[in-house]
């Protein structure tokens, strides 16, 4: 049967850890592109152009060849489907709002059709949408069908809206990856943790777990929170709290007029109205108020006359500032309120419903505030100033344009004081002032409120001035700089041995007086412990190590298996072990039918080495001894036989080696033999070789590594009896 032009996909895996591919998560796709394979880009008429109209970014793809325009010189000069198809996978993701940027594609055997192609994806959902539509797209172009790049487009940017991490988080992971603290996103929304093991933070957007629910509690009660600030001198402006619209008046003609409204309990400016003079107004706001608030306690207090500043105060420090402003229109005789606020406010390209738009659209028949403000000046949405005439639509609405450097010293102590006060480690200043350069008792300005878990975006994409890195304020915040949020982390694969090994680790590193994980063919242990799997993959067991606090110190055992179909667990290690370069495990169904490819696989465990870190390899196994070139780190050697070639040469360069000597274990710096063990006669040599070199290199002294040999001996002959 004559195979069609067409790409089959067999088999889609999330791989969640490193892998073959790369350092982080990706998607492997299994392709058969049929007839495809004998007819590559230049082949095809018209795919080029068709292509390249559909995807023009195409062009910053730089491919194998290094520099903006290689992938299209690729496609010029002839490439297969499957390696097109990967390309235009990561465009799809890139036009969605999901930068990504790797990608590969292998044929499995020459002249099969079979290739596995791998791209980075920041969501598994995603990820998987695109490479269905990205199959789609390519036929359509080979074909020559027309094909709705915009409807697929909008798909994957509402999946990614609702999938990935929001702006804030984002940015405050973006900065963690930047200084290489890791992250594990916990929920399908924002709650992430930085770091693992014992040393982790978690995070919720602007909240961190030193975000006190005390201090939350205080900063959501309004009343509350004003007194304590004016006991510490903090300019308030006055107020009264009342529950009831003829109460609202009688507290605004006490205060004195003119006054705002605002709910008890609210956040981010809602049901808050501004500068109001008359009865009808104060009652109307007291009942917006009472509605968005969803209580009956309202707050009326002194109008103070400015522009409202959000000031960003993260740990000690005043980080970003950001300043509003009112909104007007202006009168043309014929058209009404909502017409003018769609011409002359919304079609500001900063303006849109996202999170991604430093502006909100202002609907001016559905938000409350507005038609307040309308029915104040005696007008309604669908009204028609004269021409002229100017009409406000919100008072100080957007407090979106940065102003962090205009910002006078007293002010910035002034912020960071309230939120010590309120007892908020991130916290959003809300103030009114005329000029925010000047001192706030100069211009009678006043701090209104204080907020928990402060939005960001107004700081990271303001609508003009300086974006501010505020992540990095917070990844700082939580991390001294000394700190990578990262636990000792011991890897282990290549079999023979190896679960021995790492049982061996654990118990070194635990006589040490760590917490230890391990997870193993034995099963999953803390401190020695054995915990239940309850169905968990080796991946997921894996994790649940890095998410467990009471983790001073993790050994993982990893089969070529498990980074074939999921990837390792962690994203680095200080240690990584390779046993040998063979595996017990089938594994033709992936294609790895070679020492060479086996070799591609086990080679893993020692890319994911930290530059800090230790490879430990058996200088006795001439395909691991090749992975030492490998090794970002240093790399210890380990041997039954003292002679080995490559144990020999790796001394004469002044490099640590464990090796067997006898019945004696000697640790050895070059030619300098630092320390002798005796060998467990319980444990096979390999495995103890392995697991004394593993703990050296983690700074375990040779007395403490013989203590734990000998209490493991008995450990081991107690389990025996």
């Amino acid at each position: 049967m004559t195979k069609k032009k067409d790409i089959e996909v067999l088999r889609v895996t999330h791989l969640r850890g490193p892998n073959i591919w790369t350092y982080r998560p990706v998607i492997e796709a299994w392709l058969d592109i049929g007839a495809l394979e004998d007819s590559p880009s230049n082949a095809l008429p018209g795919l080029y152009e068709r292509l390249t109209a559909l995807l023009p970014n195409l062009l910053e793809h730089r491919c194998g060849v290094g520099e903006r325009g290689g992938f299209l010189e690729r496609l010029r000069e002839g490439t297969y489907a499957g390696h097109i198809l990967e390309h235009v996978v990561l465009e799809l993701q890139n036009l969605a709002g999901m930068k990504t940027g790797f990608g590969k594609t292998r044929q499995v055997a020459e002249g099969s059709g079979i290739y596995k192609m791998a791209f980075r994806t920041r969501q598994e959902q995603v990820g998987r949408a695109a490479l269905a539509a990205g199959r789609d797209l390519l036929m359509a172009c080979i074909e020559d069908r027309p094909y709705d790049l915009a409807a697929t487009v909008a798909t994957l940017t509402d999946m990614v809206d609702s999938l990935c991490l929001g702006p804030s988080t984002g940015n405050i992971v973006d900065a963690a990856t930047e200084r290489k603290i890791p992250f594990i996103r916990l929920t399908d929304g924002n709650l992430v943790q930085l770091g693992h093991g014992a040393r982790q933070r978690r995070i919720w957007t602007a909240e961190t777990e030193q975000t006190s629910a005390i201090a939350e509690g205080i900063a959501s009660d309004k009343d509350l929170t004003k007194t304590l600030l004016a006991s510490c001198g903090v300019p308030v402006p006055e107020g009264e709290l009342v529950t009831s619209a003829e109460a609202a008046w009688e507290a605004a003609k006490d205060i004195g007029l003119p006054v705002v409204v605002k709910p008890y309990d609210g956040n981010h400016g809602r049901g808050v109205s501004l500068n109001l003079m008359t009865q009808p107004d104060v009652e109307k706001a007291y009942h917006l108020a009472a509605r968005k608030g969803g209580s009956k306690s309202v707050i009326v207090e002194r109008f103070i006359a400015g522009n409202e500043h959000r000031l960003l105060v993260v740990g000690k420090r005043l980080i970003a500032a950001a300043a509003g402003e009112a909104l007007w229109v202006t009168g043309d005789g014929t058209s009404n309120i909502n017409a003018l606020v769609d011409s002359q406010i919304n079609t500001d390209p900063r303006r849109g419903t996202t999170e991604e738009s430093p502006l909100n659209v202002i609907c001016a028949d559905v938000g409350a505030e507005v038609i307040l403000e309308l029915e104040r000046q005696g007008m309604t949405a669908l009204s028609v100033p004269a021409a002229g005439q100017q009409v406000l639509i919100q008072t100080n609405g957007n407090v979106a344009f940065d102003v962090t450097d205009q910002v006078h010293p007293s002010v910035a102590a002034m912020a960071t004081l309230a939120a010590r006060v309120v007892g908020l480690d991130i916290a959003g200043i809300d103030l009114v002032a005329a000029d925010i350069g000047r001192p706030l008792e100069e211009q009678g300005g006043a701090v209104i409120e204080v907020n928990a878990s402060p939005g960001l975006l107004a700081h990271l994409k303001p609508a003009s001035g300086k974006p501010r890195n505020v992540g990095a304020a917070i990844v700082d915040h939580l991390f001294s700089v000394t700190e990578t949020g990262r636990m000792p982390i011991v890897g282990i694969a290549g079999g023979h041995g190896s679960t021995m090994a790492a049982r061996l680790i654990a118990w070194l590193l635990q006589i040490g007086g760590q917490k230890v994980g391990l997870t193993c063919q034995d099963g999953l242990f803390v401190n020695g412990r054995l915990l239940p799997k309850d169905g968990f993959s080796d991946w997921e067991t894996g994790e649940r190590l890095l998410l467990n606090k009471n983790v001073d110190a993790a050994v993982f055992e990893s089969s070529a298996r498990m980074i074939l179909t999921e990837g390792l667990a962690y994203d680095k290690c200080a240690v990584g072990v390779v046993m040998s370069a063979t595996s017990e495990e089938q594994l033709g169904e992936f294609y790895i039918d070679s020492p060479e490819r086996l070799f591609g696989v086990l080679r893993t465990q020692v890319d994911v080495i930290l530059p800090d870190g230790a490879a430990v390899l058996n200088a006795a196994d001439a395909q691991v001894v090749e992975m030492a070139d490998l090794c970002d780190g240093e790399v210890i050697f380990y041997g039954v036989d003292e002679q080995l070639a490559a144990l020999a040469a790796h001394r004469a360069q002044g490099k640590r080696a464990v090796f067997q000597r006898a019945d004696r274990i000697v640790l050895a710096t070059g030619m300098d033999e630092t320390a002798t063990l005796p060998l467990s006669p319980l444990v096979p040599p390999e495995a103890v070789l392995a697991a004394i070199a593993a703990a050296w290199a983690l700074d375990l002294t040779p007395d403490l590594i013989g203590a734990g040999l000998r209490t493991y001996d008995a450990h081991a002959q107690k389990q025996q009896h």
